[in-house]
């Protein structure tokens, strides 16, 4: 089927005066009235005589220019015969004006006093084909889907639309009706082909379409969810009226409490939502099911914890030392460590608060150390034991799924103070326990952790809690049971042993007034002499710290109490006789020139957990083959150092004067006394070397001689660890000559000066060196 152009172009040019439009755009056919206000415009109207009645309708590029030039306009306008004329009060004028049909610019003639130019006029001819058809009918559909969307659109529009027929003129009106952009309807008007025209008004009628649709089901949405507010507001309004008809409505004051008692409780944000949600689910419970009572327990556990309280802590240093001083004698790392810590928050207020482990034997004041720190600094004390700890559940809480679910201790705790940094105590870390229930060691791993605890959270509660600022202490008797990731979180202090002289001056100071005040008496009913304390600390103690001092100290109060009681007020004075008569028969007494009375016995310096020890090492020869034994429930090190000194003796016997043969003939029995304790180390292989040299050479060992020190096959000496315990032990057992290994000077820095006074300390590189130094000038008769 052939087709027609769709357009006829008048090439007659026609001269026609152009009034510049903002924000319209004319189609022909259209019916519109205009507001003229420009000067230039207006002065057109006056112009125009009374038969004179069309103009060109030019839409502006930019809406905001006032004053357009030619290049601000549009080249495709509407032709349009002005109708009516109106004089409006302000001096404009309204007209209305009806387009007649396009009109393309052909060359401009005047800019004043008004616009002229010359045109060329455009009409459309009607032609038909299957796709005109088409998209007329949906320009149709979807029109009458817009105006049921739409309230800008009147029900008379849609009827002048379904009315037209040709398909230009109902491009046209179509664009006119629609809320178009200038810039769509320009590209319409300008648009010459009948059904490109067609297609472009289909285009926009779609994402016009989409558009309202779009906004339809938002608004449709939105009604849903006020609907259903307002039905629940209406059915809560009915249950509240049941409540109250059935007598419980007291329930709403409990949970308008509780909802105050959040709000004042200063919780975290996230905190907060979770807790106002489990009051709303609360208030939908019945008091009676058993459900409430578990969600109640968890709100008052929320609620009762310190989120936002804290103690001032007391930043002045000078008066923390003195109060660190008064409580405790010495224990001068720890201090130190503390007023650091004090003088570095003084400078910077957000610090994270530092994780200390105090390792040390009983008794030297590590839990009362912990109780100083916080009435020092002002801040609230906690203290837990994890001695025999074996569930994990002890730190981290029970999940509330669980009946009779409760915290772990660390929540409770702080609970317990109403502080978010208390000073905390956790006791004996060194002895926690696992098993099928968990292991406490690997939930502290997050408790002891400044990266990680300022977000703990505890099974039961759920909610992260901040224990950043915390100070936790930690305590051991020894380092090496505590697991090694535990132990790298934590900075260990060693709280060392104390020597008679500090044990005397801690007793004066701390011991002695506490116990008198403890049992009721005087300074005047009682005076301790430094004599009778000395005589407690070595005959009655064997200790490193000053535990059983302290309760010897006691006995001693006891007895006097007893005499006062009996109405004996003379004051009793505590010498080296009293202490007898009211501590009975000696506990403890030097041996050591009592035991060293023959060959083959030698003395070493061990180390234990409770501080150093002195120990025997006995070596005898029988008839036999050659065999070695030992005894004394020996550890394999140990039996191993032994065999290496009986090697090396073996190795040297010419120079050492002793038969070759020796091994061949005779069995050499090594015994260590106290068989009931387990023993173990390479510490000992001097001593053990000594102790068979002692026995081969008929030699007696010096009894006021100690060693320490590990052996090799070639005759060298290793260092060893635990110098200061072990020459504290030496001292406390009256020895006065000391033997160690060369690369240990340096660990007599550790060592109080008044020990390193009384002590000879000799130092060997070789186990030959020590010839001349632990054996008696004559042989062993």
């Amino acid at each position: 089927m052939s087709e027609k152009r769709d357009m006829t172009v008048t090439r007659v040019p026609i001269v026609l005066p152009i009034i510049p439009l903002r924000n319209e755009v004319v189609f022909p056919n259209q019916l519109l009235p205009i507001t003229v206000a420009r000067k230039k415009s207006l002065r057109l109207l006056e112009s125009l005589g009374e038969s004179e009645s069309t103009l060109a309708i030019l839409t502006q590029r930019e809406s905001s220019t006032e004053n357009p030039t030619y290049s601000d306009l549009y080249n495709v306008g509407t032709l349009a015969k002005i109708m009516r004329t109106i004089d409006m009060p302000d001096g404009s004028k309204t007209i209305l004006i009806q387009g007649q049909h396009r009109i393309r610019l052909v060359t401009y003639l005047q800019d004043n006093p008004f616009f002229k130019a010359m045109f060329e006029s455009l009409f459309d001819e009607n032609k038909t084909n299957d796709r005109i058809d088409a998209l007329m009918s949906n320009i149709r559909k979807l029109f009458k889907r817009t105006v049921d969307l739409s309230s800008d659109i009147t029900y008379e529009q849609l009827v002048m639309v379904s009315n037209i027929k040709e398909p230009g003129a109902l491009a046209d009106m179509v664009a006119s009706f629609s809320s178009f952009t200038i810039e769509e309807k320009q590209d319409v008007l300008i648009t010459i082909d009948v059904e490109e025209r067609l297609k472009k008004v289909n285009i926009l009628m779609n994402k016009k379409l989409q558009t309202l649709e779009l906004g339809e089901k938002i608004q449709s949405d939105i009604q849903s969810k006020m609907n259903k507010m307002q039905r629940e507001m209406y059915l809560r309004e009915q249950l509240k009226a049941i409540q109250n008809e059935l007598g419980e409505g007291a329930e709403g004051s409990e949970i308008k409490d509780l909802r105050e008692k959040i709000q004042k409780a200063n919780m975290p944000p996230d905190t907060l939502k979770i807790a106002e949600k489990e009051v709303t689910r609360l208030s939908q419970m019945h008091p009676s099911s058993a459900e409430y009572t578990v969600s109640r327990t968890y709100l008052d556990w929320l609620i009762e914890l310190p989120w936002g309280q804290s103690t001032e802590d007391n930043l002045d240093v000078v008066n923390v030392q003195n109060q660190l001083d008064k409580d405790h004698y010495n224990l001068t790392k720890v201090k130190k460590r503390i007023l650091e810590y004090l003088a570095v928050r003084k400078l910077k207020n957000e610090m994270k608060g530092p994780i200390l482990c105090f390792v040390g034997p009983p008794g030297v004041g590590k839990t009362s150390l912990g109780k100083s720190i916080a009435n020092a600094m002002g801040r609230k004390f906690i203290r837990i034991s994890l001695g025999g700890v074996r569930d994990e559940a002890e730190i981290r809480g029970h999940r509330r799924t669980y009946i009779g679910a409760l915290p772990g201790r660390i929540i409770q705790g702080i609970k317990k103070v109403q502080s978010n940094n208390p000073v905390f105590m956790l006791d004996e870390i060194d002895k926690l326990g696992a098993d099928f229930r968990g292991d406490p060691s690997s939930a502290l791993l997050e408790v002891l952790d400044p990266e990680q605890n300022y977000t703990f959270s505890d099974h039961y509660l759920e909610v992260p809690f901040d224990l950043s600022k915390v100070l936790f202490i930690a305590t051991a008797n020894m380092a090496e049971p505590i697991p090694p990731a535990l132990k790298d979180r934590m900075e260990l202090i060693e709280i060392p042993s104390y020597v008679e002289e500090e044990k005397i001056l801690i007793a004066k100071n701390f011991l002695i007034p506490k116990q008198i005040q403890e049992h009721g008496l005087k300074p005047e009913n009682i005076e301790f002499t430094d004599e009778g304390l000395r005589f407690i600390v070595n005959s009655y103690t064997r200790e490193a710290g000053v535990r059983n001092l302290e309760r010897e100290i006691a006995g001693v109060c006891r007895g006097v109490a007893t005499s006062v009681a009996k109405g004996d007020t003379a004051k009793q004075v505590i010498t080296h006789e009293k202490v007898e008569e009211y501590l009975g028969v000696i506990k403890y007494f030097s041996e050591t020139a009592e035991r060293i009375n023959e060959t083959g016995i030698a003395i070493g310096l061990a180390w234990t957990p409770v501080g150093g020890d002195i120990l025997f090492i006995e070596s005898t020869q029988m008839e036999g083959s050659g065999k070695l034994n030992l005894t004394g429930k020996l550890g394999d090190v140990m039996k191993e150092s032994a065999s290496a000194a009986l090697s090396y003796i073996r190795s040297k016997a010419d120079e050492f004067h002793i038969d070759n043969s020796f091994h061949e003939k005779r069995d050499i029995h090594i015994h260590v006394p106290a068989g009931a304790i387990p023993k173990d180390g390479p510490s000992a292989g001097i001593t053990l070397f000594v102790s068979l040299i002692s026995l081969l050479t008929n030699r007696r060992v010096r009894s006021d001689i100690a060693m320490t020190g590990e052996i090799t096959l070639r005759g060298s000496v290793l260092p060893v660890g635990g110098i200061k315990e072990k020459v504290l032990a030496a001292h406390r057992a009256g020895i006065m000559k000391v033997i160690l290994p060369e690369k240990n000077k340096k660990d007599l820095s550790e060592i109080p000066e008044q020990i390193k006074n009384e002590i000879e300390f000799f130092f060997i590189n070789r186990m030959n060196e020590m010839m001349d130094l632990v054996f008696e000038n004559k042989d062993a008769t």
